[in-house]
């Protein structure tokens, strides 16, 4: 450990992050341009990150020694995805070396069934479910949440990999071989309004911030396209924020968080409210966390007065975080592997489009369902930057 390390740590410091897909290569661009030097390490040889960074080191997660050397090499250490396994975290904490968020925290968002068990012993809304370890379970868990339920792995899901839905007179034991007898998470579906989400950050000695509340539009279990701001009524916003918050107090984070939401639908709320005689229990239900930037805040670079990747900087070398004002009313729209079915976009008609700024990620294959870039539009209205950005993401599609 170097003795001279000193907190906040100021340009010119070294940051290391464990993982190298694109939300580390726009945390490295942020790096360089506040004056950071960045080091990746991840076991990818030719990566979106290390095409930015200062060092890549490409080796196994569960290489020790390799891990231990390249902890020794940076001041402090964050990660980009949350399934790199929580032994790196223990191994740059012996040497010494904050890791932000905390090793705790990665643990819990790798497993969904200790992610949920983190939410309830927290005191926050989620989705009613059951944890299953076989296929007897499993029945019984349908038996009881009902018909129709999603079948999640516990371990490594991510944009609709590892669940599946159980409708009625599908036979839970053909759900349970998809995933070839793992422990899962059986969860009841949620007749919801609107899928949400906020990024929040949190600062060494407490001093949160959070982005506005956004409406998050999947294709397939992914991403297509977030809007910023979310058109909801206040109340919901500001329900958000304080579920964020408490979560992020909750965990001691130090560092980026997002939260996916499930907005119920009011009337619902009011049926529930008026049989139970109770006061009302707020319209949110938490999805998923994910303690790092998020797909969903990319708008954020063009649309706000900080960006979710300098937030991530900031709040992992000890600063505090900047503000999360919104600039403008924006959209993003994701660029998937399947607009190169047709060859290369055309991205000469994409750049005639001035309001739309295009990132890509600099993966050299392009697979349907991945993520390849996305796009920003930003306008004086939500409905305004939504038209402008599909029309230019369709004049991107060579048939």
């Amino acid at each position: 450990m170097d003795q001279a390390r000193r907190f906040p740590l100021p340009p010119g410091s070294t940051i290391g992050v464990f993982g190298s897909g694109q939300l580390g290569r726009m945390l490295a661009m942020e790096a360089r341009r506040m004056g950071y030097r960045l080091h990746t390490y991840s076991p990818e040889s030719d990566s979106p990150t290390g095409q930015i960074a200062d060092l890549k080191i490409a080796a196994a997660y569960d290489d020790c020694e390799a891990v231990r050397a390249f902890a020794k090499g940076v001041d402090a250490l964050t990660f980009e995805f949350e399934n790199v396994p929580s032994l790196v975290a223990e191994i740059a904490a012996e040497e010494g070396v904050p890791v932000r968020p905390s090793g705790t925290i990665l643990h819990a968002a790798q497993n969904r069934r200790r992610e949920k068990s983190m939410l309830r012993r927290a005191g926050l809304p989620v989705t009613p479910y059951h944890f299953v370890k076989d296929v007897a379970e499993l029945e019984e868990a349908v038996q009881e949440i009902g018909y129709p339920a999603i079948l999640k792995t516990a371990a490594f899901g991510y944009d609709g990999k590892g669940q599946t839905r159980i409708e009625p007179g599908v036979r839970p034991s053909a759900a349970w071989q998809l995933f070839g007898g793992q422990s899962c998470v059986l969860e009841a579906h949620v007749d919801f309004e609107r899928e949400l989400s906020m990024v929040a950050a949190r600062g060494v000695h407490g001093d949160f911030a959070a982005y506005p509340l956004v409406e998050n539009r999947h294709v397939n279990h992914i991403l297509d396209i977030t809007i910023a701001p979310a058109e909801v009524e206040p109340a919901v916003a500001a329900e958000a924020e304080r579920l964020a918050r408490r979560l992020c107090e909750n965990l001691k984070l130090v560092g980026v968080l997002c939260i996916e939401f499930f907005l119920l639908p009011k009337s619902r709320i009011d049926r529930d409210v008026q049989s139970s005689g109770s006061a009302a229990t707020g319209r949110l239900l938490i999805n998923e966390i994910a303690p790092r930037p998020h797909n969903s805040g990319h708008w954020t670079i063009e649309g706000a007065v900080t960006s979710q990747f300098e937030q991530q900087l900031r709040t992992v070398s000890g600063h505090g975080p900047g503000s999360t004002e919104m600039l403008r009313p924006s959209v993003m729209l994701n660029l998937l592997g399947d607009l190169w079915h047709y060859g290369e976009p055309d991205w000469q008609a994409l750049l005639t489009v001035p309001d739309a700024k295009l990132h890509l990620y600099g993966k050299h294959e392009a697979r349907p369902g991945r993520k390849m870039g996305h796009l920003t539009v930003t306008a004086d209205s939500t409905d305004a930057a939504l038209e402008t950005g599909l029309a230019a993401r369709a004049a991107l599609r060579r048939h």
